[in-house]
């Protein structure tokens, strides 16, 4: 067979949250039904998703995600950050709902990930084939981003980048981008621990 559609089907609290953050991006809603399950379908171009409400869903505990492979990045990067600043000033880089920016690997994007309000993360990647870390600081953001956008743990992608970056020379194609992923991490645990009680 060929040409099948494969369409993510991800949990949401509240369905009207979630129609509301994907028209923000560009997404326009296909179907909408609110009885008898809560369930909302989105679609930007060839990009489908499908969400179902859930009665009592943590978007702080969710493991669903789903990667999305598109041919260039860098327009769909600036079309939801756009949209994103046209509704709230800015660019969400902490807490639910929020986006990465995306990450340089040998001066070639290639990736980032949305975290919508139900705590799903969209993970957009570069279609073909990802080049290799070559530099060691390109390896340090590698891994720097697979420990905070990947597992969630900001606090370990800010030790892999603060290391890497005491032994840079400051003349690496890649010093650059770990200085702002560098304070693009230290800006979400900041806003992560001022929503702590």
């Amino acid at each position: 067979m060929a040409n099948e559609l494969t369409i993510p089907l991800l949990p949401c609290p509240s369905i009207d949250e979630i129609a509301s953050f994907y028209q923000m991006l560009g997404f326009e809603i296909t179907y909408r039904q609110t009885r008898p399950n809560p369930y909302v379908a989105v679609r930007r171009e060839d990009i489908n998703l499908h969400f179902f409400g859930m009665d009592g869903y943590d978007p702080a505990q969710s493991y669903s995600t789903c990667l999305v492979i598109v041919p260039d990045i860098g327009g769909l990067f600036e079309a939801f950050a756009a949209g994103m600043r046209s509704v709230h000033g800015k660019l969400l880089i902490s807490g639910i709902p929020r986006m990465t920016r995306p990450r340089l690997r040998n001066d070639r994007y290639t990736g980032f990930t949305v975290v919508d309000p139900g705590g799903n993360g969209i993970r957009i990647n570069q279609k073909g084939k990802q080049p290799e870390a070559r530099t060691k600081l390109a390896k340090a953001l590698e891994n720097a981003a697979r420990q905070a956008d990947a597992h969630g743990d900001e606090h370990q992608g800010l030790k892999i980048l603060e290391g890497a970056l005491k032994r840079a020379t400051g003349d690496e194609p890649e010093f650059q981008a770990v200085r702002e992923y560098r304070d693009e991490l230290v800006e979400r645990i900041n806003g992560a621990e001022s929503l702590r009680p």
